[in-house]
This record gives structure tokens, sequence and C-alpha cells, in this order.
């Protein structure tokens, strides 16, 4: 086929690390117009960091050399020289088993931790200026058979964009999955079936290092017990120090709200483990209930798809939400580089739904049980922590070892299948004409 006569347009909605990875890698292809439109006005330094696993520094590298080159300048070093190999240290914090390492999660050499503002100021610089608009919250979609344009989009200020290709990229309240699955489907809305809490503060690390090990604010470790897993994260080159608490099954007090973080509850832990509760517990007001999603049954229909959080939002407890976002962005580059057509658009989401919806989805459910295993609270794991070993280095090949040129090397060969098969005439996808 031959290429069409005019740019392809895109629209990305959401700026986030997914909507700018992606925009990043399909900003360089001459063939499609990429627009990325952010709801907030401007990026708050909010988040409490990413230590990136070597799926996610793989797939960067996979969208340009840089994206993994961004992440690289903004994050804080995780070891003391680049070529050692740095992985978060999970230990149990209580039991008889206390201080034991089980496992040693998203190892890689010159491992990295990160701000999500930091990350996120990088990739923009990435992104040509003119190619993303703050302020632009998704209000409506419809879609028409008419015209070159069949995807149009309505904000909330009354401006409109009228596209080739929609994708969503906006988050877990995403209004494209909404759009996508219906609003009342039972997989749209974020849930939170263990009553998960994150109690968190954020710290400089000369304050850190007065309250707690040193050892803490340089690297990233989880340590572990049945009232809450505590971790930190070295952020902001290292000048600052992100530490939480997450307690599964909080108490909630008469307005719905987590009761405050309470340090006497921990005097089991071990000693370090109790001083990190003690400092998050001074100031929560980082704090925030988490969430993920059930499973959609689709992560696109015609011309619109979903990616990141929008399509598979995961409990942070794998450490993988971020890397699975940019397994997306990675998958659609690669796709959208052979995509010349607005009529093969859709092929090329077929083939990243195929492909991303299995494995993102298998991520989700990791997530949830690594929170349980956290919380000692998956069939008495904690009394063995052989099995628990076991647990977390078969996650770690899973997430950690994928082959990512595969994954990409997959989707192309199911897109040619798909662009093969319209060809013959053997394939008519129905569009909708609902509206949000």
């Amino acid at each position: 086929m031959g290429s069409t006569t005019r740019p392809i347009k895109i629209a990305i909605i959401g700026g986030g690390i997914a909507g700018l990875a992606l925009a990043a890698g399909l900003t360089k292809k001459p063939h499609l117009d990429v627009h990325v439109y952010e709801a907030v006005p401007e990026y708050k330094d909010v988040g409490a960091g990413l230590a990136l696993h070597l799926n996610a520094i793989k797939a960067m590298a996979l969208i340009g050399p840089e994206i993994r080159k961004t992440y690289f300048d903004k994050a804080t070093t995780m070891a003391e020289e680049e070529e050692q190999e740095m992985s978060t240290e999970v230990i149990l914090a209580q039991g008889p088993h206390a201080g034991e390492l089980v496992a040693e999660l998203g190892r890689a050499k010159g491992r990295k931790s990160v701000s999500r503002a930091d990350l996120l100021a990088g990739l923009l610089e990435l992104v040509p200026r003119d190619r993303v608009t703050f302020g632009k919250k998704l209000a409506r979609i419809w879609e028409t058979r008419d015209g070159d344009a069949r995807v149009h989009i309505e904000f909330r200020d009354g401006t409109q964009a009228h596209v080739d290709c929609l994708l969503g990229a906006e988050g877990i309240h995403s209004v494209v999955r909404s759009y996508l699955l219906g609003a009342d489907h039972p997989a749209t809305a974020p849930k939170n079936h263990d009553r998960w809490q994150v109690y968190r503060t954020l710290v400089s690390a000369d304050e850190a290092r007065k309250q707690i090990n040193e050892k803490w604010t340089r690297t990233v470790p989880i340590l572990l017990g049945p009232r809450g897993h505590i971790n930190c994260i070295p952020l902001n080159k290292g000048a600052r120090l992100s530490a939480g608490v997450a307690v599964r099954g909080a108490v909630l007090d008469d307005g719905g709200n987590a009761k405050p973080l309470d340090p006497s509850l921990y005097s089991d832990y071990t000693e370090d483990a109790q001083r990190i509760v003690r400092m998050v517990a001074k100031d929560t007001s980082a704090s925030w209930s988490v969430s993920d999603h059930d499973h959609a049954p689709f992560y696109h229909r015609g011309r619109i798809a979903m990616m990141g959080d929008a399509a598979h939002a995961s409990l942070p407890f794998a450490g993988n939400g971020a890397a699975q976002a940019l397994e997306d962005a990675a998958v659609l580059d690669h796709l959208f580089g052979r995509v010349k057509q607005p009529s093969q658009i859709e092929a090329a989401l077929v083939a990243y739904d195929h492909v991303r919806r299995p494995r993102s989805q298998a991520v989700v459910n990791l997530a949830r049980a690594f929170g349980r295993v956290y919380a000692y609270a998956e069939d008495g794991m904690h009394e063995d922590p052989e099995k628990m070993k076991s647990f977390f280095a078969g996650a770690a090949v899973f997430t950690n070892e994928a082959d990512l040129k595969k994954q990409n090397d997959d989707a192309m060969e199911m897109y040619e299948s798909c662009v093969r098969g319209r060809s013959r005439g053997s394939s008519n996808v129905p569009v909708s004409q609902r509206h949000v």
C-alpha cells in the first residue's frame, strides 16, 4: 500500500510517562502528526518515585536511545559504581525469620531511582513543544465515518480536535476507558479490593539520616510484616527521600478516611523498620489509597485504544506499573512506524491488544499477589522463606527478563496478518456512535 497524502493524525490523551514516552517516539516519524493533550495546567512534584526494572529500561531503549538516556540522566544511582548490579532488597521485618533477605527485585547494572516529576520533565524535553498542550481535560468522544477524521474529541473548555486515532493514556480514571468499556462496565472504575492505604512522607536526605539507618537513604528496601510493609526511595539525585508504610485492610474512620498511622503497632518489627515507621508517622501528608483495575475485555475498539494505567492500572507492589506503560509505548511505537494509511490503524491496535493485554493483565494479578505476600497474607508463605524466595524469583523472570524485541516482532506479525486480511475484505469492524 502507498503512503497517505497527509500525515496520520494521532491524539494522545495524557502527558504522563506512557503518553510522553510514546510521543517522543512517534514525533520522530514524519508520516505521523502527533499531539499530546494533558489535563493539568502544569506538572507538580508528586509521586513516590520509581526504581525502574530491567524490562522498563529495555522498553525505553526500543523506543529510542534518547528515552533511556533521559531516565539515566534524571535518576539517582543506587550504587557507587555504574557497572555494579543493584536491586530492591525484600527483607522480612517481623516474625521468627526477621532480617532474612527473601528477594532482590529488578536487578540491573547501574540501576537508579527517579522522581516521577523529574522523569516527566526529561521526557517532555524530547517532544517538540508545539506537540503538547496543557490544561486540556477530555470531556467527550464521538466517532463518524464521514471525512478524513473519524475520531472527534471535545475538551472541558469547549475546544475540539478531529483525528484519525485516539490513544488514552490519562491514568486510572481514564475517560477513554469509560468510553471504550462503558461507564457502567464492572471493569471501568478503579478498585481497592483489599483496602490498601499507603502512608507516605517526603523528607530531605539530611533529615532522614538523622532518624533512620543511613543505608536506607541510598537504596530501595522493602521491609515486610503483617501490619504494613515499609519502603524507601531516594529522589532528586539523592537530595530527598520518599518513605512509606503500605497497610492492607486499613481501618477507616466514620468519614471513610484511613486512621492515622500508629507506630506502636510495629513494636515487634525490626528496629530499622520501626525507625522508618516513626519518621513516616510524623508527616503523612503525601499519603493515598491505592487502587487498580479489574481486567478489561479489550484495550481497543476501532481507532481508539487505551494504554498505561488507563488500560491496566496495577497496585505498586510489584514495581512494574511504569514498566508496563513503557512496554505499551514500545509496541505502539513499533507498530505505528509501519502504519502509512488511516485504514491500517485498526490493524495496529488489534496487534497491540493481542500482545499487550495478556501480559499486562498478568502483571496486575502479580502485583495483587505481591501485596498479599508482603502482608503475610498468602497461604502462610512468610513462615517458609524458601517458598517466598521461589515466588519472587519466578515473578522476576516474568517481568524483568521478558524478551521485548520478540514482543514487538509478535505484534508486527499480527499487524501484517490483519492488514492482509483487511485487503482481502475479511474484516469489517463496526464503528461506535456512542458519546461520553
